[in-house]
């Protein structure tokens, strides 16, 4: 699926791939000490080849570079229970490189001149924000439309599971990134989702533990999710790790973030409507149909309690439709992959 050749004297994605993940396991000082001058320089420099390649068009380099990425944050998001590279300066310049790299990628995928076109007053930013979306391709996309709600078999909805779970399976953790440094109405806002996240107390009803049902009715392990995943499903976890992380990116996490929401009610109502036709088990179900109601309440909270405060600052107006356009176009280019990838085996394409 991912096949690639060695250019002479130099190793292949995959190789370069696999050497970088193999220090993930190895304590930050030890791979700071092992890789000093010219081993340092190459794989800084093998990576930054790698991103210029995928920049250029090359879908294996793509791959690659978004695999190696879901692979670092997956050191950073879990919980060791031995030695890991966290803090290693080695990897924050490959980390640092990759991550550049995805977000020059997705700003390319900006028309010129459309963020510079928001408004300035702050209900008129948030109609902006709503209208621009609402006349994005990706908005009620056929994949749901159409191909979730009409034809999808079983087998589809197991491996829109395990593509949606790096945003879906972790949106707990994204909030508690992003609420870092905040105060007043998107504190509270943010951690109101949050709340809800939980269960609001309720182990049995904290959102993870909803989704994770559906990986019981499709027997989906842990080892088969990263066998699964296309660039693109990578890219989409990645992207929302990435706005969440960082301070400096806090108003595209806002952008980012509020219309993942937004678009939840619609696509989740195809996909109930997909798994009542086929007749598979109800405690599977239970996530998306809480979420068609509760990102309702959400996606407008969030539209008033942050976007609107913040959308005074040129500075933050300017994050978050970056942040937004940034979700809408990565998220069309992958619906359009699945849809695609659907046609292949023989539905129709609308």
């Amino acid at each position: 699926m991912h096949e690639e050749t060695k250019a002479a004297g130099r190793p292949t994605y995959s190789a370069l791939v696999d050497e970088i993940s193999s220090l993930l396991t190895v304590a930050a000082t030890e791979v700071d000490r092992t890789l000093e001058g010219d081993d340092r320089v190459r794989l800084v420099a093998s990576v930054g080849a790698m991103n210029d390649q995928a920049a250029a068009g090359d879908r294996v380099a793509f791959y690659h570079q978004q695999l190696l990425l879901a692979r670092i944050y997956g050191m950073y998001t879990t919980i060791p229970h031995a030695h890991t590279a966290e803090g290693s300066v080695v990897l924050h310049d490959i980390t640092r490189s990759l991550e550049v790299a995805t977000l020059a990628a997705e700003d390319r995928w900006i028309e010129p001149g459309s963020i510079q076109a928001a408004p300035t007053e702050g209900k008129a930013f948030l109609s902006w924000i709503k209208t621009m979306a609402r006349q994005h391709r990706v908005f009620k996309h056929p994949y749901y439309g159409d191909f979730i709600n009409h034809h999808a078999t079983a087998d589809d909805l197991r491996t829109y599971v395990i593509q949606e779970s790096l945003v879906d399976g972790r949106f707990d953790d994204l909030l508690a990134l992003m609420q870092v440094g905040t105060a007043g109405q998107a504190k509270m806002e943010i951690a109101s989702n949050f709340w809800d996240e939980m269960g609001n107390g309720k182990p049995e009803e904290v959102h993870t533990h909803l989704f994770n049902k559906i990986y019981e009715v499709f027997a989906i392990t842990d080892d088969e999710l990263e066998s699964a995943m296309t660039a693109s499903d990578l890219l989409a976890g990645n992207l929302a790790l990435l706005v969440c992380r960082y301070r400096s990116l806090y108003p595209e996490a806002v952008g980012f973030l509020g219309m993942t929401e937004w678009l939840v009610p619609d696509r989740f109502t195809n996909v109930i409507r997909a798994w009542e036709r086929l007749g598979l088990p109800d405690v599977g179900i239970t996530y998306h149909r809480l979420h068609v109601t509760i990102d309702s309440v959400h996606a407008a909270g969030w539209f008033h309690n942050i976007v609107l405060p913040a959308a005074t600052s040129d500075h933050m107006r300017h994050g978050i439709a970056r942040g937004t356009l940034w979700r809408l176009n990565s998220s069309a280019r992958h619906l359009d992959e699945r849809l695609e990838q659907a046609s292949a085996h023989g539905i129709r394409k609308v």
